[in-house]
């Protein structure tokens, strides 16, 4: 199988980026990195390290700030630390994980590389750049260790997978839609404006965006629980909710699908977040 890779480098203000596209036949992926103020925000994949390569040797980075241990955000991360010794600093609860042997499914290694090891720092609740003091938000729900960055000085939000579209159509097995309206609605309670997702890319009115996210969330929940009330089962409420179906779901074999959508809003709790 043939793997279609290209990448494009660019700037939105004070911010530097590089995204990078993985396409199989009609199934194709992005990943952006950012860099601003001497930070690194994620390390794209390893599938799309050759084509990333000429934005790390001309940003002016001091450190690496993950955002989530995914493989599409941490595949470069072994090199720049042999290349250029940058430290880097993730939610420490997947460091270890990190620093092992990466393990999972194929279709991914296909579109994505196998993510080499590498070591991280724990990030803390806060961080500082160059020119700026920034906030470390806790957003799980996409990913267990999922966070985003806050640039207390400029207001600008950098937050990984939190955003990607406005209307979520389907998820990953393990992700939660409970949990990821608890971290929009944490997330909202701080001062920003522009957002910059690491696969959306540069959202301008990003408050204006998460909270339009929020809403479609908060309105897909409530349709999926009074469906449930009405005494329609799981199955029943998926093919009255989701009628279109799309290429990812037979490759991921179901890894991604609208019905996890429908099985976390049914079945998840949400805890406390601390940390």
């Amino acid at each position: 199988m043939f793997l279609e890779k290209t990448a494009v480098m660019g700037e939105w203000g004070n911010v530097q980026f590089v995204n990078g596209w993985v396409s199989l036949r009609n199934v194709k992926m992005n990943v952006y990195c950012f860099a601003v103020d001497g930070v690194l925000i994620d390390t794209g994949s390893r599938s799309l390290l050759k084509a990333f390569k000429p934005f790390f040797a001309q940003a002016d980075v001091d450190k690496v700030m993950i955002t989530h241990f995914h493989e599409d955000h941490t595949g470069g991360a072994g090199y720049l630390q042999k290349k250029y010794d940058w430290p880097v600093y993730m939610n420490d609860m997947t460091i270890a994980e990190c620093a092992q042997k990466a393990n999972y499914p194929l279709y991914r290694q296909l579109f994505w590389g196998r993510r080499q090891p590498f070591k991280a720092n724990p990030i803390g609740e806060a961080f500082t750049s160059r020119k700026a003091n920034w906030d470390v938000i806790q957003t799980p729900g996409h990913a267990k260790d999922h966070l985003s960055f806050l640039n207390r000085e400029t207001g600008q939000l950098f937050s990984g997978d939190l955003y990607v579209q406005p209307k979520t159509k389907l998820i990953l097995r393990e992700e939660s839609v409970p949990t990821i309206i608890n971290s929009i609605e944490r997330t909202l309670t701080y001062d920003f404006g522009e957002l910059f997702c690491c696969h959306a890319g540069y959202v301008e009115d990003g408050r204006d965006a998460l909270t339009n996210k929020l809403h479609y969330l908060k309105e897909l929940q409530f349709e999926i629980r009074s469906l449930q009330m009405q005494g329609y089962h799981e199955q029943e409420i998926w093919a009255m909710t989701f009628k279109k179906k799309y290429p990812i779901t037979l490759i991921s074999s179901g890894e991604w699908d609208s019905l996890h959508i429908v099985r976390s809003i049914l079945h998840d709790e949400v805890g406390d977040i601390t940390g």
